[in-house]
């Protein structure tokens, strides 16, 4: 394992603004893995330390395949993370919105100028993702879908779904989709929500990584676990429950619970006088796909997202 600084800056305050990289193996660029770019993303950083983890134990037994190299960075934003606010601390600007980045611009376009910089040449890219929603995911690979085209290459992951989608303009500045640009095979991950440790979801998407790598040949190794056949889906194909008025939400379904047509899927409270103001109802049977995890919600705020069976 070899750990290096690939990108660091002064700080006037406190110590250097340091983003660290861990590389195992030697040769082709085949795999890099990118954990939080932002300050909230707790368990993608929590995960991407259990692949340092493995993958070192994997590269003293001798698993690794010869020839090739993986890198793995748990965390391109530590300063917002120690304070835990979930953008850049001073102008509240996403590093994951300023990507290929501007080596001469604002201070999240430099991190993202020089992070970026090293993340060239991969042959695949992995993103621990966060959703611009407070919520919870089934666990999935998302991929950006632009020129290349290996959506079938996701179910390598072993995970349920491979979801597909067409990039918004905002999305043009996302790592996914510059990865691609550059030619790199980028996904993103989604599973649970970023604040918690959740022991099975953190697991299985450590898994899903490993398993990919088998798959790609990086690591010679059996399968850690059973894989899931993977479906591939569109994502304007999820339904998507919004929030009839603002108010106090109350939950009653969670990502990847099942739910049939005309179940009662949450409520909607008066923050005053607590009198119920809407019951959400499912119109459809299917897996809830994504739920929203905030207390509180406007009005015609997206609640819940399930893929109809």
């Amino acid at each position: 394992m070899k750990k290096e600084v690939l990108f660091s800056m002064k700080s006037p305050f406190r110590d250097d603004f340091k983003i660290l990289g861990y590389t195992f193996g030697e040769g082709a660029k085949k795999l890099a893995i990118v954990g939080a770019l932002r300050g909230d993303e707790v368990a993608q950083q929590y995960v991407c330390s259990q692949i340092v983890k493995e993958l070192n134990m994997l590269e003293n037994h001798g698993f690794l395949q010869k020839g090739v190299s993986v890198t793995v960075v748990p965390s391109a934003n530590p300063f917002s993370m120690n304070i835990g606010k979930r953008f850049w601390a001073m102008d509240d600007t996403d590093i994951n919105r300023m990507f290929p980045g501007y080596n001469k611009g604002e201070t999240t376009q430099r991190i993202a100028a020089g992070l970026f910089e090293k993340l060239q040449g991969y042959e695949y890219g992995i993103q621990m993702a966060s959703f611009y929603m407070p919520g919870e995911f089934i666990p999935h690979v998302r991929i950006v879908k632009t020129a290349l085209d290996y959506a079938d290459e996701g179910k390598d992951f072993g995970l349920p779904y491979v979801s597909v989608t067409e990039p918004a303009p905002f999305d043009t500045t996302l790592l996914n989709y510059n990865w691609q640009i550059w030619n790199t095979k980028a996904f993103s991950m989604y599973g649970g929500a970023n604040n918690r440790i959740e022991g099975f979801i953190c697991k299985s998407e450590l898994n899903a990584v490993l398993r990919f790598m088998i798959k790609k040949g990086i690591v010679n190794k059996k399968s850690y676990d059973p894989a899931c056949v993977s479906e591939i889906i569109n994502e304007k194909d999820l339904v998507v429950l919004q929030a009839p008025c603002a108010g106090i939400f109350y939950k009653k379904k969670r990502a990847g619970d099942f739910v049939r047509r005309g179940d009662e899927l949450g409520r909607i409270l008066d923050p005053y006088e607590g009198t119920l103001k809407a019951r959400l109802y499912s119109y459809v049977d299917g897996i809830m796909f994504f739920s929203h995890d905030s207390p509180l919600t406007l009005q015609n705020t997206p609640l819940f997202k399930i893929y109809g069976a």
